[in-house]
């Protein structure tokens, strides 16, 4: 079943397309890795999937209800789409549990002690129960990237939102990262991971979309995307480093 349709999807800044005639499914349970150069249109691209940004035109269809229209209640479809930011998007003056139950207690009311456990039981899924009075800057940027996915996954989203999460890493926390990816995905987490690390996309993955100058060129295997019969300008991207073909 498909969670999220995009269908004939168009974004315009005055006389710039971004993008142009998107159509993508992302099944329950699923993980949809997103690629391409910067300024493809990626982040537009997820802006416009929980209405950061108004299509120009197309369709989003969300669990069968279209949400690219007026009229939607933007705040509760934004409760569904958990997002973790590139650079993690931390409170640099609240602690990590302080971080996790912010959204608890200002979208779903929850009182402080209920918000509290809920933040406990899902940062101790991350093996951060211990740094729950730590501040950000307190934290390797890993530990930092936990919490953040943590404060994601604590409002229970139908689909959790990955936007370049190993970009500010090293590639051993990289490969922590991929793994911690790969058990949220054993879990029945729905994910959208927009990268481009070649490296995470092959250990999450077996298939990628490619998303160049606004359209998506390509969706399939990387090893295909990467071979000498694809597309000159597909191959540059997904050939270019080693292991790939």
């Amino acid at each position: 079943m498909s969670l999220i349709q995009v269908r004939d999807l168009r974004k315009v800044f005055g006389e710039q397309v971004v993008l142009s005639d998107i159509n993508f499914d992302v099944q329950d349970g699923q993980i949809r890795v997103l690629m391409g150069a910067s300024g493809s249109g990626k982040s537009t691209l997820l802006q416009c999937l929980n209405r950061l940004e108004d299509p120009t035109s197309g369709s989003i269809i969300f669990r069968g209800k279209e949400v690219a229209g007026p009229g939607v209640d933007v705040r509760a479809l934004r409760k569904q789409i958990g997002f973790v930011f590139q650079q993690f998007a931390l409170y640099s003056h609240l602690t990590v549990l302080e971080n996790v139950t912010l959204a608890l207690k200002i979208l779903e009311g929850m009182k402080i002690p209920e918000a509290n456990e809920k933040a406990l039981a899902t940062l101790e899924k991350f093996d951060m129960t211990m740094h729950q009075h730590k501040y950000p800057a307190q934290l390797s940027g890993g530990q930092q990237q936990r919490v953040a996915i943590a404060r994601a996954l604590a409002m229970d989203p139908a689909v959790l939102v990955l936007d370049e999460p190993t970009s500010a890493l090293d590639p051993i926390m990289s490969r922590d990262v991929a793994d911690l990816i790969n058990g949220l995905h054993e879990s029945g987490i729905t994910m959208l991971c927009v990268t481009h690390d070649l490296t995470l996309a092959q250990n999450i993955s077996d298939t990628v979309m490619f998303l160049d100058k606004g359209v998506i060129r390509a969706d399939d295997k990387i090893s295909v995307l990467a071979s000498d019969q694809s597309d000159p300008d597909i191959q540059a991207f997904f050939g270019n480093k080693d292991g790939f073909k």
